[in-house]
């Protein structure tokens, strides 16, 4: 590859053939360079057809079967140094990178200080879940499905980054997991993996329950969580605090940060109206229904629309009857108002001093909870696309996550470079997404030769245009042919 990209086989000629794919790896591996990968995987066989799930995850995604047909059209062997594999050598490579997953988050882990030039003050935690096809995983189980997906068995998944969103470490649980009990594999990361000694620990609601909180103050951790009903059914707060934007109150050693969002209010207004309307158009519906057939039970169709109301939250303020055969609907207006008591708002608890921080940074750290949330985004349906999952063994399972914690890292870079070069689709009508990229580099390949003794020869294309503005992104340069030396007179 080296001595194709020196251009030493340029001046070649004769009828050309295209060949393997090599502009994706290509890229991919220098970005894998870059954050690290490349050197903490190593050089061992293992290691090389992990780099390749790695990069496939990003580039191809799927099963391993289909990893295998994808690479066939792909410069595997020049680019990664991998020969011929089949599906089973992956599977042995999942098995080998589950042993090593710990080593390797300590050592990414001890880059990415290095790079900052510090461990990190605070930390973010948030959990979700991922379903399986068919029912044979070991760490499958029937659970609070947050895909939409009923009457699938899933895993659950607690994701650890830093606080600009960089993945620390991952973990999978069986997937009837609540999440505030996978909290405490997050300080065994924290206090033992990498060695902090104080952190600030961020949770999404609920997620940090009372063991929790005891567990992280006696290893001289803190916390931020968030809370709103549990305080207010103890009256240790009252609705009217909210009135403000921003507030604080003191509760013994914690601190309360109150916090009113007018732009999530708007919104959730907006939706529960929607959601009134939906509900009067479906009851419109069943009624004209009922009314042309004599065979249909009203009654049926009032336990659906009941059922539907409650899946929505709309029971509380809304009852649905029947009058001879019609449905009829009202809505208790106090009731109502009473439910929109707290839209757009929320409760901060923290035992972070307030010379460490003020309530404003408190609120903002929580906040950051976006950016790991904007990662499973990344890792389960934009870009990487974890699911369905296709996998028995639980040390694959927890690989296959694994794999794709590694290849959410190469692609924020891959999407910091393109945005620092292109700008974003917000922003401009020229931006080149890493889904634009990967197809533009798709158009690299090989190109083959066969000279007059019948001999094959390898050329490089020269990159168009968007090819080389792609690779100048991320930092590669794409030289085709030799500097001309100059003759001695």
């Amino acid at each position: 590859m080296e001595r194709l990209v020196k251009g030493e086989f340029d001046d070649w000629s004769g009828e050309m053939t295209s060949g393997e794919i090599f502009g994706v790896l290509f890229a991919l591996k220098h970005l894998a360079d870059q954050v690290g990968i490349t050197r903490v995987l190593g050089t061992a066989p293992e290691s090389k057809l992990n780099l390749f799930l790695i990069l496939a995850r990003i580039a191809h995604g799927g099963s391993r079967l289909s990893a295998v047909r994808w690479a066939q059209q792909h410069a595997v062997a020049s680019v990664l140094g991998v020969d011929d594999f089949d599906e089973n050598d992956l599977y042995a490579a999942l098995d080998w990178l589950a042993s090593q997953q710990e080593r390797i988050e300590r050592e990414l882990y001890q880059a990415y200080v290095k790079q900052q030039g510090q461990p990190p003050v605070l930390v973010l935690y948030d959990v979700t879940s991922s379903y399986f096809e068919g029912e044979c995983n070991e760490l499958g189980r029937y659970g609070y499905n947050r895909d939409g997906k009923r009457g699938k068995q899933q895993i659950v998944i607690g994701l650890l980054t830093a606080e600009d969103g960089e993945p620390l470490a991952v973990r999978v649980f069986e997937g009837n997991t609540a999440d505030p009990t996978t909290v405490a594999s997050q300080i065994t990361i924290l206090k033992e993996q990498f060695g902090l000694a104080e952190v600030v620990l961020v949770g999404d609601r609920g997620m940090i329950k009372a063991k929790g909180k005891a567990a992280l103050s006696a290893q001289g951790f803190r916390y931020i969580d968030a809370q709103v009903r549990t305080f207010l059914k103890q009256g240790v707060l009252q609705t009217d605090l909210f009135d403000a934007h921003l507030c604080e109150v003191e509760h013994g050693d914690k601190r309360l940060i109150v916090r009113r969002n007018d732009t999530v209010r708007v919104r959730e207004e907006r939706r529960r109206d929607d959601k009134l309307t939906q509900l009067q158009a479906k009851i419109t519906a069943r009624n004209a229904f009922v009314k042309d057939s004599t065979r249909a039970s009203a009654a049926t169709g009032l336990a659906a629309l009941q059922n539907w109301a409650k899946r929505h939250k709309l029971s509380g303020f809304v009852t649905l009857t029947l009058e001879e055969r019609v449905i009829v609907w009202s809505i208790d207006e106090e009731a109502k108002a009473q439910d929109a008591l707290l839209d757009g708002c929320y409760l901060l608890e923290t035992n972070v001093p307030v010379d460490m921080m003020d309530a404003k940074t408190v609120d903002a750290r929580y906040r950051d909870l976006q950016k790991v949330e904007r990662n499973f985004r990344t890792v389960k349906t934009a870009f990487l696309e974890i699911r369905p999952i296709f996998l028995r063994k639980a040390e694959r399972t927890k690989a296959h996550v694994f794999v794709a914690m590694l290849a959410l890292k190469i692609t924020r870079q891959f999407e910091a470079g393109l945005r620092q070069a292109f700008g974003t689709t917000e922003s401009s009508s020229t931006a080149i997404t890493s889904d634009d990229a990967l197809l533009a580099l798709g158009r690299l390949t090989y190109l083959y030769s066969t000279d007059r003794n019948g001999q094959r020869h390898t050329h490089l294309p020269r990159p168009d245009e968007q090819q080389a503005q792609i690779l100048g992104a991320i930092g590669l340069a794409f030289p085709l042919k030799p500097k001309a030396q100059k003759r001695a007179a």
